[in-house]
């Protein structure tokens, strides 16, 4: 119990300098470019590679598009610690201080850890870069096969039983919320979670799911952590388990969460909430258009999103036909919500400084940070003119 204590106060010290340096930028990892063996389970990516079989396999559907995305630093080995070390070094240099893992659990097994726990976490750097998870608790589909026309077939149900949940509890907070270096509010691990119809759905309701999310924050007493920060990824309806009274107009979406004890919403991409076939700027507009709704109608507070981009044609083969998808993104209108979302923080000083961006690595929904043949570092030099690191 000493050893954890003492870790846990460094945590805390090292995320207090954090905070009080400036803005925490924290862009999502898609953690699927490696050669993960559960893929062969699912009959997915036989060059071994991961996705990046998507990316070099990617043809223009029509003229002006912008396909293949070509990646400047190759089609890497994700889960290197060598690779994942020049990956930390290069986003703090731009200005991005956390990373958020997608984070999976199927079938009582973890699927596509390995970057995080052989690349990221091995990286002799990574204690310069803060993390937290997303549990991206989707039903894994064919979506993910892009020689696959028939996107309906499901490899993993993303709905979990209470016997699944407490099976990985225990890991979450032991092998990730205790670390050093693992992201908090307060002094509280946050955990994301993706979809939150599956969850509730999965555990039978909002009374075991609220029991559920219990034994977790238990879990986190019983490690020496102060509690844990919920945060949701608001992205569309939850489901109607608590309606209003009569005269009761609280939304049913933040009724849900305080019920489940939620402290915090963000998003993921701004494709869940404004459709795809328009130009980016145009589609920013709409995006950000949210946010004051949602400081209206929850009572916990928000963390701006800003998407890059939006562009999964990649996923489907050609007899799919073109997928919608937003045109005209650059590093300059990209930069444009940043400063928004940078505005978004200021105003609200009683709350964590923290943005999210989709993505560091969407390559295969044409959504990242990372250097490409097109803009070479351009997104990140964005990112950088908003947020300078703090040296």
């Amino acid at each position: 119990m000493m050893k954890k204590s003492i870790l846990f106060l460094f945590s805390i010290a090292l995320c207090a300098c954090s905070k009080t340096a400036g803005y925490d930028v924290a862009a999502y990892i898609w953690p699927a470019y490696h050669d993960d063996p559960r893929y062969a389970e699912i009959g997915l990516f036989d060059d071994h590679k991961g996705e990046w079989e998507a990316i070099y396999n990617a043809v223009p559907k029509f003229e002006g598009h912008r396909q293949p995305r070509v990646p400047e630093w190759g089609y890497f080995n994700e889960a290197s610690p060598e690779m994942q070390e020049k990956i930390i070094d290069t986003a703090l240099e731009y200005g991005v201080n956390t990373f958020i893992f997608d984070w999976y659990w199927f079938d009582g097994k973890p699927f596509l850890e390995g970057v995080l726990n052989d690349g990221f976490l091995k990286a002799p750097n990574s204690k310069k870069m803060k993390f937290y998870l997303m549990w991206a608790n989707h039903t894994a589909n064919s979506y993910w096969d892009r020689s696959e026309p028939d996107k309906s077939k499901v490899y993993w149900n993303g709905e979990v039983s209470r016997e699944v949940f407490d099976g990985f509890k225990s890991h979450l907070v032991s092998d990730y919320f205790t670390l050093p270096n693992y992201y908090r509010i307060d002094g509280k691990p946050v955990f994301a979670i993706y979809d939150l119809t599956n969850f509730i759905n999965g555990l039978g309701g909002i009374g075991p799911a609220r029991e559920a999310l219990d034994a977790l924050r238990a879990e986190c007493a019983a490690a020496g952590l102060p509690g844990l920060h919920l945060q949701a990824i608001v992205w569309g309806s939850l489901p109607a388990t608590i309606s209003a009274t009569p005269g009761d107009t609280t939304p049913t979406q933040n009724k849900t969460l305080e019920a489940l004890g939620f402290d915090s919403i963000t998003n993921y991409q701004w494709c869940h909430l404004v459709r795809t076939d328009m130009e980016y700027s145009e589609w920013g507009e709409k995006g950000i258009s949210f946010w004051e709704e949602y400081g209206r109608d929850f009572s916990m507070p928000y963390f701006p999103h800003v998407s890059i981009d939006w562009d999964p044609n990649p996923r489907y083969p050609l007899e799919s036909g073109v997928q919608d998808c937003v045109s005209g993104s650059t590093p300059e209108k990209f930069e444009v919500f940043l400063r928004k979302a940078k505005d978004y923080v200021d105003a609200h000083p009683d709350q964590a400084p923290l943005i999210t961006v989709n993505a560091w690595n969407e390559w295969a929904e044409g959504s990242y940070l990372e250097p490409d043949g097109d803009f070479g570092t351009g997104f990140l030099e964005a990112v950088r003119r908003v947020f300078p690191p703090v040296r």
